[in-house]
């Protein structure tokens, strides 16, 4: 189920392990769908980018998909496009202007949720143009996604090994995807009795949804963050958990491992230290920092 701040503050163990799961790209194969049909096309179309439209997919993608910043929030990755696509040569040849969204950067960088009801209050408070255009993106990417990505599919292993953590521990979603989605997504896949609690962008970051629910709730090596993201990691590492990398392009196998392998070296405490490591050494491997046509 879907939740309130105020019910992650609640929230009760029910066992003495804990996991936070993302959704998008973690259980769910939507991370490709979602960016290519709903949020590349509509950054393009919504501030008339045509005619670099080549260079805004390649750069949306890498935020989203194939970098560093994979999974992180739909607003500081807007911008952090922009940022990338004025620095492309073909897209300063073309001539066309690259919005730079200043109202937007301040909204990001003031400790706000990074959500579309905070957001549509800053926009109210402010009446700036700027912040009420850029929500009215972000509501056509939600139309988009609700219209596009009914089939999704659930990443093989995933179910199963949702199934097997909940046995032992206290599983929760974390995302940043909007809560809406995400029950629509967890009850069409029979998956919602397998979170405790749902927590959605509205709540802020992943590591805020984690110390609300968990903090000076479980012993230590007992909480684990399932993820796909390097915001994942960083919210385990900010919350005092332990990391597992569901890895881009190996999500079966990083399931299975996880199900076969480490799940009982984290139940019997020993996941932390080398095996983790090695996971996680793995994971970045696959995503870089820098761009391929900044390394060219």
């Amino acid at each position: 189920m879907s939740c309130t701040r105020q019910d992650l503050i609640a929230f009760r163990p029910g066992h003495a392990y804990f996991v936070a799961v993302d959704s998008d790209g973690c259980v769910f194969d939507t991370m490709e769908l979602k960016q290519r049909r709903c949020f590349h096309p509509l950054i393009v179309s919504h501030w008339r980018l045509e005619a670099v439209a080549d260079a805004v997919r390649e750069t949306a993608a890498f935020v989203g998909l194939y970098s560093r910043t994979r999974g992180s929030n739909r607003f500081p990755a807007l911008l952090r496009v922009f940022d990338l696509l004025r620095r492309r040569p073909d897209a300063r040849a073309a001539g066309v202007p690259v919005p730079d969204l200043p109202a937007l950067r301040r909204f990001v960088q003031s400790g706000a949720a990074l959500g579309e009801p905070a957001l549509e209050r800053a926009a109210a408070e402010t009446g700036d143009p700027e912040l009420a255009d850029v929500l009215a993106w972000s509501r056509a990417v939600n139309a988009c996604i609700a219209a596009e990505a009914g089939g999704v599919r659930v990443f093989p292993g995933a179910a199963e090994g949702l199934r097997l953590m909940r046995r032992r521990a206290d599983v929760l979603c974390v995302s940043q995807t909007p809560a809406a989605a995400l029950e629509r997504e967890w009850a069409q896949h029979g998956l919602a009795d397998c979170a405790a609690l749902i927590a959605g962008q509205e709540l802020g970051t992943k590591a805020e949804h984690i110390a609300a629910a968990a903090a000076g709730k479980y012993r230590a090596g007992r909480m684990l963050v399932v993820g796909d993201a390097p915001g994942d990691r960083e919210a385990a590492r900010r919350t005092g958990a332990l990391f597992y990398p569901i890895n881009p392009g190996r999500e079966e196998t990083s399931w299975r491992r996880l199900r076969d392998e480490d799940w009982t070296r984290f139940l019997a405490g020993e996941y932390a230290g080398p095996p983790e490591a090695a996971r996680i050494a793995e994971f970045d491997a696959l995503l870089p920092e820098t761009p391929p046509w900044e390394k060219k």
